[in-house]
């Protein structure tokens, strides 16, 4: 389950539109759009980070919260003049807010053609798995089911 609406991001979003301030609200949300989904036992996150040097992204994560920054540096070439700018400059960040029943000590990130993508396995107590019922010494029947639990990744 992914949660789409922080009013607190909304706010800055609606500021930055506002007052024009770069990279504030919605303009760091484009700097580093993201997918998300789930494929088997690990979710996969894909970050666009088109002209970001790899050496300046830092991935971390602080109990559930999983945080991707990025800095993508603007061309200062004394003899240039602008026409148009429109590729936001500065540094973005990302915060995710992660549900129970992910094995965040086996996070792998790995960078391709400007893309970061992150790999969060399921932890092995979330993984559905079979109980064999015992009834007076014999065996019955072994009934599948699947796991309640969800596991929850929420935009913080």
């Amino acid at each position: 389950m992914v949660l789409t609406f922080d009013p607190f991001r909304e706010f800055d979003r609606l500021a930055g539109q506002m007052f024009g301030a770069p990279g504030v609200g919605g303009a760091a949300t484009m700097a580093m759009p993201m997918d998300l989904y789930r494929s088997g036992d690990h979710f996969v996150l894909h970050c666009d980070l088109a002209g970001v040097d790899p050496g300046s992204v830092q991935v971390d994560v602080d109990g559930r919260v999983l945080s991707i920054r990025a800095e993508r540096s603007a061309r200062t070439d004394a003899d240039v003049q602008w026409l148009r700018r429109e590729r936001a400059t500065g540094t973005f960040e990302r915060r995710l807010t992660l549900g129970d029943g992910l094995d965040l000590d086996n996070v792998a990130a790995t960078w391709q053609d400007g893309v970061l993508t992150l790999t969060i396995p399921v932890a092995e107590a979330a993984k559905p798995r079979r109980i064999q019922i015992a009834t007076g010494g014999r065996t019955s029947p072994v009934i599948e089911g699947s796991s309640t639990e969800t596991t929850a990744i929420a935009r913080s």
